[in-house]
């Protein structure tokens, strides 16, 4: 196992995310034996970060991972923990945190009695690396509100060294991200979302950079996106494969992410003993990929993402009669058109009505300005359409 530096700390290259640990049944509770035999393959193998959160496997997940760690020496593992700031709501009638997957909507008090009970749940003292959950468009006003003081709190507890390590994970646009870290940078790590294909898809890349541009080193999440770079289809598989035709599309997509000087994790959600010894081996061996490498990897990204080819020039924001983001909408279409996700859903529902795609008027001003001949009209209007509620 390759390790990185943190601080100090020697970090296992390949981290074990346990937001996909085995089940008993489909959207079952945890197979406990299954799992505590992944964890002392990966511990054997000199895996010692692990990543839980509040919510993962509906509550379980971080009092699995407490409780299996803890059959080995604590200054020999380090786990990480998240605030669920995400779920978290006010009403006239006080704080709750929303149900999400089998959770019930729980009552709260304060934020510290979430804290706390994470510490019972995990059987700790204190949490390695602790986050903001999920820092995003929906989620900013939680977390930058002074009368909730979410990240003050969070500074105390690292102050009295109950948590030894504070930072945030973030599905957050570019530019929020960028407002995030300008508004108060006081956090030594950031856990992103980004892998081959969300480089360009999510500009993953972009968040990398503003991140290392604040000075916070990035641990990657969904470094297969749940699977789908394991699977990328067969045209996909055909260019990797005419490459390198002994090499999976897992060992491309995580040899990826080696090519981050300042990447000190990989993250990766490994539910069957292949997956996990597979990852071991790739982690095993620094062979990040090669420019010639990186344009198959390109065009893998275009046949499995036939995006609008928007390169953010600009141009077309300055001639648009009601001022739209046009980079922004067509960024977030071609998300969209791969995969209608949650986080595409968060980012427009915290849009204003005049911001959305619909608002569009069509008038064309933009077309003959964008270098790329982008029928922009057209494509937002097909946004729009996508976007209505089915019948």
């Amino acid at each position: 196992m390759i390790y990185k530096d943190f601080q100090g700390k020697k970090i296992s290259w390949l981290g074990y995310g346990a937001m996909r640990m085995p089940v008993t049944e489909p959207r079952g509770p945890i197979d406990w034996d299954k799992a505590a035999d992944l964890i002392d393959i990966a511990y054997n193998a000199g895996i010692n970060y692990y990543d839980t959160a509040y919510f993962y496997h509906s509550g379980k997940s971080q009092v699995f991972l407490g409780e299996t760690l803890s059959r080995y020496p604590r200054d020999t593992w380090y786990i990480a923990n998240k605030f669920p700031g995400n779920l978290l709501r006010r009403t006239p009638e006080g704080m709750h945190l929303s149900g999400f997957g089998d959770l019930q909507v729980k009552n709260i008090n304060s934020i510290a009695e979430v804290f706390e009970q994470q510490l019972i749940d995990c059987g700790l003292d204190y949490f390695d690396f602790y986050m903001l959950h999920n820092v995003s468009e929906e989620t900013y006003n939680v977390y930058t509100d002074t009368e909730l003081g979410i990240v003050d709190y969070m500074l105390e507890q690292k102050k009295r060294g109950r948590i030894k390590h504070f930072g945030f994970s973030a599905h957050a646009r570019p530019e929020t991200l960028e407002k995030f870290l300008t508004h108060r940078n006081v956090f030594e790590f950031a856990q992103i979302q980004i892998n081959y294909l969300d480089s360009s898809l999510q500009q993953a890349q972009e968040k990398y950079d503003i991140c290392i541009k604040h000075g916070i080193p990035v641990i990657a999440m969904e470094p297969v996106r749940g699977g789908k770079l394991a699977n990328p289809g067969d045209k996909a598989v055909e260019l990797l494969k005419a490459h390198a035709p002994d090499a999976t599309p897992v060992s491309w997509a995580l040899r990826y992410l080696q090519k981050f000087p300042e990447m000190f994790n990989v993250l990766s959600g490994m539910s069957t003993v292949d997956q996990l010894e597979e990852n071991i081996r790739i982690f095993s061996v620094e062979n990040p990929v090669t420019a010639a490498e990186q344009t198959v990897l390109d065009k893998v990204v275009g046949v499995m993402a036939e995006a609008v080819p928007c390169t953010g020039c600009n141009y077309c924001i300055d001639v648009c009669p009601v001022k739209l983001n046009i980079p922004k909408l067509l960024s977030l279409y071609n998300e969209y058109a791969f995969e209608p996700s949650w986080t595409v859903g968060g980012t427009l529902r915290a849009m204003k009505d005049e911001e959305k795609p619909d608002a569009c008027i069509s008038c064309g001003a933009c077309n003959p300005l964008c270098p790329q001949h982008i029928d922009i009209p057209s494509a937002l209007g097909d946004f729009a359409e996508r976007l209505k509620p089915k019948q």
